[in-house]
């Protein structure tokens, strides 16, 4: 597919896919809307000293490059396996303007390093990319956090399923959460079927509320 870089409002890049009219971030900001979402809503709601996080999307490395931002500053121990089924190529994810000078090495790293591999991005992050659909996603692992980054469910409603969510269920840890930018009723409700208790949250600019479910 064709894919075309954007300005965003907070000035970060966001791709663009013209075939399906779907941007991978909110043109109101992606950085705004990832740091909204995944962090301030996710990560930081997660009172461990280790966290286990799975990732559907890897889409532009910018939530695991945000994870990695906020686990300099809390020190914790992390666990992050990351799913993608389209990677990005170098030609454009050396386009994107998420990185300064100093965290551009481990901006690129994410992106160089190798598929379905543990690797470190520093003493206390391990990462995993994993090239995969995520209906046929299936994890040895549990975890205590999903970031849930799929493309708009207008757009890939096969992704947004009961399905899916009672996977994303079993993966996760008593007590864990997952956190999504939908707040679209048809989502929610796949969400309480498989026994999610969810709840609407403010959402990011341009986003009047968007989604955080916890399994209990």
């Amino acid at each position: 597919m064709t894919i075309q870089l954007k300005i965003t409002n907070d000035g970060s890049k966001t791709l663009f896919l013209p075939e399906m009219d779907e941007t991978y971030h909110s043109v109101f900001g992606a950085k705004t809307e990832s740091e909204h979402v995944f962090i301030k809503a996710g990560y930081q709601q997660i009172n461990a000293s280790k966290i286990s996080i799975l990732e559907v999307g890897m889409g532009t490395g910018l939530n695991v490059y945000l994870t990695y931002l906020e686990q300099q500053k809390d020190a914790k121990e992390i666990y992050y396996e990351t799913l993608e089924k389209y990677p990005l190529s170098a030609e454009i994810y050396n386009e994107l303007n998420y990185a300064n000078d100093e965290n551009k090495q481990v901006f690129n790293l994410i992106h160089q390093s190798e598929w379905h591999k543990i690797i470190q991005l520093n003493k206390n992050f391990k990462l995993k990319k994993v090239q995969t659909d995520l209906i046929y996603f299936s994890s040895k692992n549990t975890f205590d956090l999903i970031y849930f980054d799929a493309f708009d469910p207008a757009k890939q409603p096969e992704l947004w399923t009961e399905k899916v969510f009672r996977n994303m269920y079993n993966c996760l840890n008593n007590n864990g959460i997952l956190v999504t930018y939908s707040a679209k009723g048809i989502v929610r409700r796949a969400m309480q079927a498989v026994g999610f208790t969810v709840e609407r949250i403010p959402g990011p600019p341009g986003k009047r509320e968007m989604m955080r479910a916890t399994k209990s």
